[in-house]
């Protein structure tokens, strides 16, 4: 099937059944989502699925034919990925790291969204993504530094 993932056109050799995650770690080597519980319940696996944040571990490969797939790696393309990206790293964000690509991701639909985010409408659009570290108040720091807030 053809996925157009971050922008090109790639063919992949995949069952129709197969988690979007896997196709895009290991058929296409976008590594930068990550596996986390396999349940659609930690946030770690979350992508754009046509502008729209989905967890990759549930979402057939299928689902995601003619459809427009963002992954992590793409962020940092556009603006508002650059400002959320910079506000992560001025708010020191990140410890361990590893929910950090699915945070972004589902802070960036947040901000597409709802330009100038108010605290309930972060904590709406953030539920869901866990931070085993504990780094929620940061998170809620850099959401409203990259709105410019």
């Amino acid at each position: 099937m053809k996925l157009n993932v971050n922008g090109a056109m790639h063919e992949v050799d995949a069952p129709a059944d197969m988690p979007l995650l896997w196709a895009l770690r290991d058929l296409l080597n976008l590594t930068g989502t990550k596996f986390g519980c396999g349940m659609a319940q930690c946030g770690a696996c979350t992508i754009h699925l046509d502008g729209a944040p989905v967890r990759s571990c549930v979402t057939p490969v299928s689902a995601a034919e003619g459809k427009a797939v963002t992954t992590i790696e793409a962020i940092a393309t556009s603006e508002l990925g650059q400002r959320i990206q910079a506000a992560w790293v001025a708010e020191d964000v990140p410890q361990c790291g590893y929910c950090q690509s699915g945070q972004i991701m589902s802070a960036v639909a947040l901000l597409k969204e709802h330009p100038q985010p108010t605290d309930a409408n972060i904590d709406t659009a953030m539920d869901g993504n866990l931070c085993r570290c504990g780094t929620y108040n940061r998170i809620r720091r850099a959401i409203h530094r990259a709105a410019g807030n």
